[in-house]
């Protein structure tokens, strides 16, 4: 597992606004994560938790409400050391919830954050199909400069890369793996028109992607981009949250 995405948190600003538009859009329902002293909530996935929701840590800088994913690592403070050495950087120091995780937020060497972390509950979660209603089917890097910056990932995390497109003036389009038989997602240069800083965006399938966009301004949502068909018979939407989060759907049908 190590060099997966396996986890992903909302941190958002009103958990309980984002809990509904999430239900309604994508179909997830919510528990209370048990974890005492933690004010946070599973999002499930047929019953099981799969992603997390939280309001911003009070000990850390204020953010702007954000999607983050979680890569796995077989040691934490480890992988921190080396995060450092490859000229990414520590965003706080390692924290372990006894008996859950042990994480640290980081950032590649152009900027871009995600989390280090290792579960520490001994029972795996079942798996499920690829493409499976309410999971992250695809992880895309917008990066500052495309070309060099799954580098870093694949002396981090041992990642490859695989097929690549030419999109004209937009650049390359990089496939890579995480280490299963396939792609878990791309990597371009971040188009100069795109008004957030280089970052990751995480795609969560649905049966039907227009469907979808008109749960999500139904509900209060804004369509940033689409919906249009990409390479391999898909099709995607890029949107935004009521309380500002960007996300992304990803579906095998118009």
């Amino acid at each position: 597992m190590h060099g997966q995405f396996f986890w992903y948190d909302l941190i958002t600003t009103d958990t309980k606004a984002a809990a509904k538009f999430y239900g309604a859009v994508v179909g997830w329902q919510t528990q209370d994560s048990g974890t005492p002293g933690h004010d946070y909530t599973l999002f499930t996935v047929d019953g099981v938790g799969r992603l997390g929701l939280m309001s911003p840590p009070k000990d850390m800088p204020k953010m702007p409400p954000v999607w983050m994913g979680y890569i796995a690592v077989d040691d934490v403070d480890k992988a921190a050391a080396q995060i450092k050495t490859l000229g990414g950087a520590l965003g706080r120091e390692p924290v372990e919830v006894p008996n859950v995780i042990k994480f640290a937020p980081v950032s590649d060497p152009q900027g871009v954050g995600f989390l280090i972390a290792k579960g520490l509950v001994h029972d795996a979660m079942p798996k499920v199909a690829p493409g499976t209603p309410g999971m992250i089917g695809w992880h895309e890097l917008f990066a500052a400069d495309g070309t060099t910056a799954l580098d870093f990932y694949e002396k981090m995390f041992g990642w490859t890369k695989s097929e690549s497109f030419d999109m004209g003036a937009m650049g390359i389009y990089q496939l890579f793996k995480t280490g299963g038989e396939l792609d878990a997602g791309g990597c371009m240069t971040k188009p100069q028109d795109m008004p957030a800083p280089p970052h990751w965006a995480y795609y969560i399938n649905v049966p039907a992607i227009r469907d979808a966009a008109t749960r999500v301004t139904d509900n209060g949502g804004k369509i940033l981009m689409g919906p249009h068909q990409v390479p391999g018979e898909l099709w995607i939407v890029q949107c935004m949250d009521p309380q500002g989060a960007a996300f992304n759907l990803l579906a095998p049908k118009e």
